[in-house]
């Protein structure tokens, strides 16, 4: 085991990887801006070195200051969280060039999965079910045309390199491919400097469901079983749960075979998550890798009883996994529910600034991981979510019910959150019957806010 970690990132995630090494009895180095000069958690850590200014290019983006504070710390390892440089091919092999271990997956595995042309080849290479679409990259216009043409309207447009939503346009008629294809390149480009694009079909209504896979270097992969992030706004996850309401438990249990099938034909070890997108008839097909932690990971803890983020570092530092998948359970329903500050009536825009007040939630089945307190100040820098709240019972009715327990002794003033449209989610009678899919928000809730 390492003695000592640097986290390469901020806010709630970064608390989580100080609890994790706290436990294991492993040392940790905090790195933050100066704008987090005041974060809380950085008490927790054994120390803490600031990287650079309030923007993310100048510190939680820049690999040199990181590393530099790798050295100057000397720390066996780094442990990149979620967003920033986590999956970042290239960071990762300049860690391991200065004989540091990048918690995380190989680089070999990070460029195969990380692009998404390459990783629909492996999964086509695996048999794992594919959307219908381009083969690779689509060279320009008229190429996009005549494939659309072909595969039948409507269609999605893609950055191979892409994610969150940028890159990616719908289009519904040829009149529109032309411009739909200019525009997601040039968003390709500006975002990921990539522009390579690919198409498929558009599935309409889907549910969007996704596998948590943890493997270790001699070459085991188990799952964790699936979590449903249907629940989103502008393609940005805001509620999880698992198990899966209305998938089958054959269809349980083909995605996630598919997934670590998948998983192991890329050679694949550490935590990582396999993306679908299921059908209404339950037909499910792959859409991408996520090769590190996710923001939801502790869906998956709640129902395995598992630790995600103590086994990325165990996996790290050698160790096998010493369970077989027919000993990972699938323990009650568990519900996360990300606490943005947001103001929803004006689409989702992020309300930064000081939280005077802060009352948080507790009781059986409630886990809260948040990094904010009373006299925090949201940063206008970074990612809106401020807490994660988590919920497990045994039965999905019982964990709505503690849901909205909890959300009811929420209390954060005077900024904006999404605490109130979660409250509007876990009562529409949809959502309580399971009954939803990714335009569902946008479909059932945000035309009654205008």
């Amino acid at each position: 085991m390492f003695s000592k970690i640097l986290i390469a990132n901020r806010g709630e995630i970064a608390l989580r990887v100080i609890r994790a090494c706290r436990e294991l009895g492993v040392r940790t180095v905090a790195v933050y801006s100066r704008a987090d000069r005041d974060a809380a958690y950085l008490q927790f850590a054994d120390d803490a070195i600031c990287i650079g200014g309030e923007a993310p290019a100048q510190s939680y983006l820049n690999p040199a200051a990181i590393l530099s504070a790798a050295e100057i710390a000397d720390v066996e390892a780094i442990h990149p969280g979620y967003g920033f440089l986590s999956e970042n091919a290239r960071f990762a092999q300049m860690c391991r060039d200065c004989k540091i271990e990048f918690i995380g997956p190989s680089v070999e595995s990070m460029n195969m999965l990380g692009n998404k042309v390459a990783s629909k080849k492996v999964a086509r290479e695996a048999k794992v079910p594919l959307v219908p679409g381009s083969p690779g990259a689509v060279d320009g216009e008229d190429e996009a045309v005549a494939i659309a043409n072909k595969i039948g309207y409507p269609v999605m447009v893609k950055a191979a390199a892409g994610g969150g939503g940028r890159g990616m346009r719908a289009v519904h008629n040829e009149a529109a491919m032309k411009t739909a294809f200019r525009n997601a390149r040039a968003e390709a480009e500006a975002g990921f400097k990539d522009g390579s694009l690919f198409i498929e079909k558009l599935i309409e209504r889907p549910r969007h469901v996704e596998v948590q896979l943890l493997g270790d270097r001699s070459g085991r992969v188990v799952h964790l079983w699936e979590r449903d992030c249907s629940i989103q706004r502008r393609h940005q996850k805001l509620i999880e749960e698992s198990p899966s309401p209305h998938i089958s438990p054959k269809t349980r249990k083909k995605l996630c075979e598919a997934a670590v099938r998948l998983a192991k034909a890329a050679g694949y070890y550490a935590a990582g998550t396999c993306e679908f997108l299921v059908d209404q008839d339950e037909n499910f097909y792959f859409i991408e890798v996520n090769a590190r932690i996710q923001v939801e990971h502790p869906v998956s803890e709640l129902v395995t009883g598992l630790d995600l983020v103590q086994w990325q570092i165990r996996v790290a530092a050698g160790e096998n996994l010493n369970m077989t998948q027919d000993e990972i359970p699938q323990m009650g329903a568990a519900i996360e529910m990300r606490i943005n500050a947001e103001s929803v009536e004006d689409g989702f825009r992020p309300c930064p600034g000081p939280i005077r007040e802060l009352v948080v939630p507790g009781g059986p089945g409630v886990r809260l991981d948040t990094h904010v307190y009373a006299g925090y100040t949201v940063s206008p820098y970074y990612d809106s979510m401020i807490a994660k709240l988590l919920v497990h019972r045994p039965t999905r009715a019982q964990a709505i019910a503690t849901a909205r327990r909890a959300l009811n002794e929420f209390i954060v003033r005077p900024i904006k959150t999404t605490i109130p449209i979660h409250k509007q989610i876990l009562d529409h009678a949809d959502f309580i019957r399971g009954n939803v899919d990714t335009h569902f928000i946008e479909r059932e809730l945000l035309p009654n806010m205008k």
